[in-house]
């Protein structure tokens, strides 16, 4: 779970909002820009979510994936974002080798992409609002962020401990990027809901959180899932080898493994 924090008197005009959908919560902060341009924006984003609930759930029997699925209709009946969204996810799949799937307990499930895509999509459209100087939007924890909330100060996410409630792991900063997304990944909050793609069973590993820090959240969020399924070692590993990506891993027994280029965007 990670939460960006930006209060000073000395921000710019913010517009902040939060959303419930996809069975979480959004939450926006928008600086600079004109209010009203940046609100309208805001509300086009807004829609967008609640259309990629509609054509990606699970639980809607009449969604488009779910008619995918059944085979009740083929890609070329579908929006231009499931074609997307399925690429998005073969390529994770490919870079992960097989340790992220887009198939859950045999059935075609490509959810553990599309929040953080969807977050990354939003956030993406609102730092394209003229003036707009900096944009953080939060998925159920997962967080993408562009610019920064003030000149001379950075986005900031705090990573919740999974063995100590309300306390926290560790606090990211994006100072010196443009862009930086956080995702993590664990049992604490939903538990054993993992999927290791070899069993299609829940993951069994020595790892209760594994966070990942990049500059997309559309990866980061993947790259979460498919290590902590890996494991501790292997997934330190396999993280250590993806350019410009850190993560930062929390066992069962309260061991914390960091990739090697982890402090620099701690603070």
């Amino acid at each position: 779970m990670a939460e960006a924090v930006a209060e000073s008197a000395e921000a710019p005009v913010a517009v902040r909002h939060a959303e419930e959908v996809m069975g979480t919560v959004f939450s926006f902060d928008i600086r600079g820009g004109d209010p009203d341009a940046v609100r309208a924006a805001l509300d086009e984003s807004v829609a967008g979510l609640h259309r990629v609930d509609e054509v990606f759930s699970t639980y809607r029997e009449n969604s488009q994936l779910s008619r995918l699925a059944r085979e009740e209709i083929d890609l070329a009946e579908c929006d231009p974002e499931m074609v997307e969204v399925l690429d998005l996810a073969a390529e994770a799949e490919r870079v992960s080798d097989g340790w992220f799937s887009t198939r859950y307990r045999g059935r075609l499930d490509p959810t553990g992409i599309v929040k953080g895509w969807s977050v990354e999509r939003a956030a993406r459209a609102l730092a394209r609002v003229a003036g707009v100087t900096g944009v953080s939007v939060n998925g159920g924890g997962d967080v993408q962020m562009f610019g920064a909330p003030e000149p001379t100060r950075a986005w900031r996410v705090g990573i919740a401990d999974p063995l100590r409630p309300g306390g926290l792991a560790a606090v990211i900063t994006a100072a010196g990027v443009d862009e930086l997304a956080v995702a993590t990944s664990g049992t604490a909050e939903r538990g054993a809901h993992i999927v290791d793609p070899r069993t299609g069973k829940s993951a069994v590993t020595d790892l209760v959180a594994v966070t990942v820090v990049g500059p997309r959240l559309t990866w980061a969020d993947c790259w979460a899932t498919a290590a902590f399924a890996m494991g501790s070692r292997a997934g330190l590993a396999w993280l250590e080898s993806l350019p410009g990506v850190e993560g930062l891993l929390i066992t069962a027994g309260d061991e914390v493994r960091c990739t090697g280029g982890l402090a620099a965007r701690l603070g």
